[in-house]
Protein backbone atom coordinates (compact mmCIF):
# COMPACT_ATOMS: atom_id res chain seq x y z
CA UNK A 1 0.00 0.00 0.00
CA UNK A 2 1.25 3.70 -0.68
CA UNK A 3 1.15 5.64 2.38
CA UNK A 4 0.96 8.82 0.64
CA UNK A 5 -2.60 8.00 -0.41
CA UNK A 6 -4.15 5.89 2.28
CA UNK A 7 -6.50 8.79 4.21
CA UNK A 8 -5.81 8.96 8.16
CA UNK A 9 -6.85 7.35 10.44
CA UNK A 10 -8.00 7.84 13.97
CA UNK A 11 -8.48 4.95 16.65
CA UNK A 12 -10.14 7.37 19.12
CA UNK A 13 -12.97 8.71 16.94
CA UNK A 14 -16.32 9.72 18.52
CA UNK A 15 -20.05 9.37 17.78
CA UNK A 16 -22.02 12.01 19.37
CA UNK A 17 -25.21 11.12 20.02
CA UNK A 18 -28.45 13.95 19.82
CA UNK A 19 -28.93 12.50 23.08
CA UNK A 20 -25.92 13.05 25.15
CA UNK A 21 -24.39 9.55 24.84
CA UNK A 22 -20.86 9.53 23.16
CA UNK A 23 -19.01 6.21 21.70
CA UNK A 24 -15.85 5.63 20.42
CA UNK A 25 -14.68 3.27 18.14
CA UNK A 26 -11.95 3.99 14.81
CA UNK A 27 -12.47 5.73 11.59
CA UNK A 28 -11.45 8.22 9.20
CA UNK A 29 -13.10 10.66 10.98
CA UNK A 30 -12.68 12.10 14.37
CA UNK A 31 -15.67 13.30 14.86
CA UNK A 32 -19.50 12.05 13.47
CA UNK A 33 -22.53 13.31 15.04
CA UNK A 34 -25.94 10.72 14.81
CA UNK A 35 -29.56 11.54 15.52
CA UNK A 36 -29.98 7.98 17.42
CA UNK A 37 -27.76 5.93 18.94
CA UNK A 38 -28.34 2.11 20.64
CA UNK A 39 -29.38 3.74 23.87
CA UNK A 40 -32.40 6.20 22.63
CA UNK A 41 -33.51 4.47 19.19
CA UNK A 42 -37.02 2.56 20.03
CA UNK A 43 -36.02 -0.62 18.40
CA UNK A 44 -33.18 -1.44 20.80
CA UNK A 45 -34.89 0.75 24.11
CA UNK A 46 -38.20 -1.91 23.95
CA UNK A 47 -40.58 1.20 23.20
CA UNK A 48 -41.15 -0.08 19.88
CA UNK A 49 -45.00 -0.84 18.74
CA UNK A 50 -46.06 -4.24 17.87
CA UNK A 51 -46.59 -4.32 14.18
CA UNK A 52 -49.33 -5.87 12.80
CA UNK A 53 -48.73 -9.20 10.08
CA UNK A 54 -51.59 -8.97 8.49
CA UNK A 55 -52.44 -7.71 5.03
CA UNK A 56 -53.95 -4.64 3.61
CA UNK A 57 -56.90 -6.92 2.68
CA UNK A 58 -57.34 -9.29 5.64
CA UNK A 59 -57.02 -6.02 7.99
CA UNK A 60 -60.15 -4.59 5.78
CA UNK A 61 -62.39 -7.97 5.81
CA UNK A 62 -61.58 -7.64 9.16
CA UNK A 63 -63.05 -4.79 9.34
CA UNK A 64 -65.53 -4.02 6.68
CA UNK A 65 -66.13 -8.31 6.11
CA UNK A 66 -69.11 -9.99 6.95
CA UNK A 67 -69.86 -11.25 10.17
Amino acid sequence: MKAEIQPKYFKAAQIKCACGNIIETGSVKEEMKVDTCSNCHPFFTGQKQAVSNQGRAAKFMEKYGKK
